[in-house]
């Protein structure tokens, strides 16, 4: 049985299952390492991990559907070029906490004024290979905000049912050969979009955390 057929996927729901299961341990970890154990959790990386922030923004759609909001990033950026993402980045020192960066930058890179975002959780951190240490910032998206996307970084904004995501049916396991290994990375196309790589681990970490 899908995971569809057993809980409505609305904000409300969502915000009720989650405050059952949210805070996560203060020590728990997830990333790339979770599926390539042999590669450790840094493996391109061999500095001090770099601290980041990612915003996932969940919006209200009505009827029981809630909806997450994605970018497409620039085919001009020198890294991740054409990639889906969160709206996200490094954690600048005047910050101070990941909630506040992952705000900032979603209003640099989308325009979605902080003023429409609550804040509700962190899931746990997310290290990637190429050596960042991930807080995702659960946020609900209140209203109908204007977006603008920031055309230096990001070429498309796009939603995608929280109801999609959170089915394990479509999290699909896929490798890439990285160094003469097949290293191995979630993926989750959905209509003409493909979801993979930190950003399908992150939405894995969604679902294993709230309806795992």
């Amino acid at each position: 049985m899908s995971v569809l057929d057993l809980a409505p996927f609305g904000v409300a729901e969502f915000r009720t299952r989650a405050s059952a299961r949210l805070p996560v341990p203060a020590d728990l970890v997830t990333g790339d390492h979770v599926l390539n154990p042999d590669m450790g959790p840094y493996a391109k990386w061999t500095g001090a991990p770099r601290e980041a922030a990612v915003l996932i923004p969940i919006l209200d759609r009505g009827q029981g559907r809630a909806s997450v909001l994605f970018t497409e990033r620039t085919a001009h950026l020198n890294a991740h070029a054409g990639q889906v993402a969160f709206p996200g980045g490094k954690i600048d020192p005047e910050d101070g906490t990941p909630e506040m960066a992952a705000l900032r930058e979603a209003e640099e890179e989308i325009g979605l004024s902080r003023d429409h975002v609550e804040p509700f959780a962190r899931l746990a951190p997310y290290l990637t290979g190429s050596g960042y240490r991930v807080t995702p910032i659960i946020g609900f998206v209140s209203g109908d905000p204007v977006l603008t996307p920031n055309p230096g970084e990001v070429a498309d904004v796009f939603e995608v049912p929280l109801g999609f995501l959170m089915d394990p049916a479509n999290h699909l396991r896929q490798s890439r050969d990285w160094q003469g290994q097949a290293r191995y990375f979630y993926a989750m196309p959905y209509e003409t979009r493909y979801i993979w790589g930190v950003t399908a681990g992150i939405v894995r970490s969604l679902y294993e955390t709230v309806y795992g």
